[in-house]
């Protein structure tokens, strides 16, 4: 296998062996600590712009399966301590290097990706290339920034799922780099989506004359989508919302509230979160650098979640509009199902229940 090396923004080196498409790659790199779902990761729009570090020592080995594909691929470049060549699965298509190369991705194997974590753990998420030759200016790789995110991996059209038998409720799905998995969720239970793009305006979005709107998960700096935010705040009271990941972010922004970039973010399938007001802790699944800062929300939201590890803010209640938000994934695949109850109370919010 050709050489290949793994290069940090400060300055760090680690040497591998090339994946996936030739050629070099600039991002931002980042962790993941899932032991499996590496499919639903790389598929996951969230990741748009980044160079992705699965901890799990090994990758590939149950192949590629396509009906399990989140959405396109918008990573930067994927970096692994062993890649499986031989995948065994009654369910694999092929192998993982393939899909890497269709979809023109650079990767790099044969790292140490435990020393890499600790140090992203310790320093913080920063810029990388993954290169056939080490680069004499790193200015660069430094300079890089994630930008335009929501805009890249948004559909251009709007489209309609159908609910699985009779259909209940009719859900506007504001793509900010939605999952699948959304969709299928809200179908199951009896809900026709209509999935918009990401700027649709607000009086669009009403006279769809929706049940609920739901606004999905997401790439890049919240604080970037001016536009999307102004819309969210029109739409607050008009109809019941239920927002994940990013569109929880944006609902605070519209709101009033703040954000900040976390110093090495949340992305896993072993997120603790905790209820506040109870004795209740969920295991979650996330994907995020930016989180809302709790205090900028007081007289605004309730807390509802807050993370087990660090506190950070979880989730956000805004009983007066109709509309609560969540930072995690209720509707995780791969991932815990634990808090997949969240989406029944939607259902129950566009029944006209005021308790949900």
């Amino acid at each position: 296998m050709e050489k290949a090396y793994l290069v940090l923004g400060n300055g760090r080196v680690f040497e591998g062996e090339r994946i996936g498409a030739a050629g070099d790659s600039i991002g931002e790199l980042v962790f993941t600590t899932g032991m499996v779902g590496y499919l639903e990761t790389l598929t996951d729009p969230s990741y748009a712009g980044q160079i992705i570090l699965q901890t799990f020592p090994l990758i590939g080995n149950y192949g590629v399966i396509s009906p399990d594909f989140e959405g396109n691929c918008f990573a930067r470049g994927y970096v692994v301590r062993e890649l499986c060549e031989a995948p065994s699965n009654f369910r694999s298509e092929y192998a993982l290097d393939r899909f890497l190369k269709e979809r023109g991705i650079p990767g790099i194997c044969g790292v140490d990706t435990r020393a890499v974590t600790r140090l992203l753990r310790e320093e913080g998420v920063m810029n990388a290339c993954i290169c056939a030759e080490i680069p004499a200016d790193l200015a660069p790789v430094r300079a890089y920034a994630v930008k335009d995110a929501v805009r890249t991996v948004s559909t251009r059209e709007t489209r309609d799922y159908p609910a699985q038998g009779e259909e209940r409720f009719h859900v506007a799905l504001i793509d900010y780099g939605a999952k699948r998995n959304i969709i299928r969720c809200l179908n199951r239970r009896g809900c026709r989506v209509t999935v918009v793009p990401h700027d649709t305006a607000a009086e669009t979005v009403l006279a769809m004359a929706p049940d609920g709107v739901m606004l999905s998960n997401g790439p890049g700096d919240p604080q970037e989508n001016v536009y999307e935010i102004e819309q969210i705040r029109k739409l607050m009271g008009k109809v019941p919302i239920f927002g994940i990941c990013l569109g929880h972010q944006l609902t605070a922004l519209a709101m009033g509230g703040e954000t900040v970039k976390l110093k090495y973010g949340h992305r896993g399938a072993n997120q603790p979160v905790r209820l506040c007001g109870g004795s209740r802790t969920y295991i979650s699944s996330q994907n995020h650098g930016y989180a809302v800062v709790s205090e900028s929300m007081e007289g605004i939201a309730r807390l509802s979640y807050v993370n087990a590890n660090d506190l950070s803010c979880e989730g956000l209640e805004y009983p007066e509009q109709r509309c609560f938000t969540v930072q995690f994934h209720p509707e995780a695949c791969s991932g815990p199902r634990d808090t997949e109850f969240l989406l029944d109370r939607f259902i129950a919010m566009m029944g006209g229940d005021g308790r949900a």
